[in-house]
C-alpha cells in the first residue's frame, strides 16, 4: 500500500482511462438493468446477482477483517435497500436514465450521515447545494408520467438513501480489501431478496420457471451484473482510491449519469427533453458545488 506522500495527485492515462471504464460500466449498466428486468422479476434478478458476487469467489478470498455486523448491514443496504428497490422501480415506475441520475443522491445521504455521526454542522455551500440539486428532482417530479412515476422516483431516493447508509457503513470498517469486503457481504444480501422474491413474485416454481425461460442473454446480463458491474468495479474503483487522493478521483461518478441518460437514449428510445435536461444540469452542479466549492473557491481567491 502507498503512502499517502507516495499517491499521485494526477491521474496518468492509464488510470484516466481505467477510471473512465468504471464510469461507463457504471452508467450503461441501467440499460443492462432495464433489458435484464423483462426476464427476470426485480428482486429475484437482484439476488442473482448477489448469488453470483458470492459465488464462486467467497472460496477464494479471505474474510475481510470487519464485524459480521459491519458486512451485514452493509449487504442489507446496497442488496435490498439500494438494487433490489432501484430494480423494481426501475421495472415499471421510472426510466433507467433518470433513475442513473436520481440515484446520486447517495452523495447527500452520504454525507449528511457523516455530519450526524461527527456532529457537524450544516455549511452555507452544503445548503445551497442541497437545493440546487433538489431544484432538479422537483422538475422531474413535476414531468412523472406513465414511464416515470413519483412512487418511482421516491423509490430511488431510497436506494440513493441505502447507499448513503452502506457508504457509511463501509467508511466505518476502515482500510480493506473491497473485493473481498462486497464478496462476503453479499451473502447477507442473498436471503431477504429470496425470501421477497418466493413471497411476492411467484414462489418456487414460478421463478424456476422464469429461470429456465430466461434466455441468453439475461444470463449474460445476470454475470455482468455480477462481476462487471460489482466485482470490477467495485475493486478497480478501491484500487485507483488506494494510489491517488480521494480528490483527484472523486469527480468520475458525476459522469455516470452522462453515461446512463446516453446510453438509455441510445439503445432503449429514451426521449430527452429540456426538462430532463435542465433537471440532469440542476442536480449535477448540485453535486459539483457540494464536492469542489472549497477548492474552487480557493481557486478563486487566488486568481483576484
Amino acid at each position: 500500500m502507498n503512502s499517502s506522500a507516495d499517491r499521485s495527485s494526477q491521474l496518468p492515462a492509464s488510470h484516466l482511462l481505467l477510471a473512465l471504464g468504471i464510469v461507463a460500466v457504471w452508467g450503461t449498466n441501467f440499460v443492462v438493468i432495464k433489458n435484464c428486468l423483462s426476464a427476470f422479476p426485480p428482486f429475484y434478478f437482484a439476488a442473482l446477482r448477489y448469488f453470483f458476487a458470492l459465488l464462486p469467489l467467497v472460496f477464494f478470498v479471505p474474510r475481510p477483517k470487519v464485524s459480521w455486523g459491519n458486512l451485514c448491514i452493509y449487504g442489507l443496504a446496497t442488496g435490498v435497500g439500494q438494487f433490489g428497490v432501484m430494480y423494481y422501480a426501475i421495472n415499471s415506475q421510472i426510466s433507467p436514465g433518470l433513475a442513473s441520475l436520481v440515484i446520486q443522491t447517495q452523495v447527500f445521504f452520504t454525507i449528511g450521515f457523516a455530519m450526524f455521526f461527527a456532529k457537524e454542522g450544516l455549511k452555507r455551500y452544503q445548503a445551497v447545494a442541497v437545493a440546487v440539486a433538489m431544484t432538479g428532482l422537483g422538475i422531474i417530479a413535476l414531468h412523472t408520467d406513465s414511464t416515470t412515476t413519483f412512487l418511482g422516483l421516491a423509490l430511488v431516493v431510497f436506494s440513493g438513501l441505502s447507499w448513503g447508509i452502506a457508504n457509511t457503513v463501509s467508511r466505518q470498517a476502515g482500510s480493506i480489501n473491497m473485493l473481498s469486503y462486497v464478496v462476503w457481504a453479499s451473502a447477507f444480501s442473498i436471503p431477504p431478496l429470496v425470501l421477497i422474491a418466493l413471497v411476492f413474485e411467484g414462489g418456487v416454481t414460478n421463478l424456476w420457471d422464469v429461470s429456465l425461460a430466461a434466455p441468453m442473454g439475461a444470463w449474460v446480463g445476470v454475470l455482468w451484473q455480477s462481476w462487471g458491474n460489482t466485482l470490477f468495479g467495485y475493486a478497480a474503483w478501491g484500487w485507483l482510491l488506494s494510489k491517488h487522493p480521494a480528490a483527484v478521483v472523486a469527480p468520475a461518478p458525476l459522469l455516470v449519469p452522462i453515461f446512463g441518460m446516453g446510453a438509455s437514449a441510445f439503445f432503449l428510445d429514451e426521449s430527452l427533453p429540456s426538462w430532463k435536461i435542465m433537471a440532469a444540469g440542476l442536480v449535477i452542479a448540485g453535486l459539483v458545488v457540494n464536492l469542489f466549492w472549497p477548492t474552487l473557491r480557493e481557486q478563486i481567491r487566488k486568481f483576484f
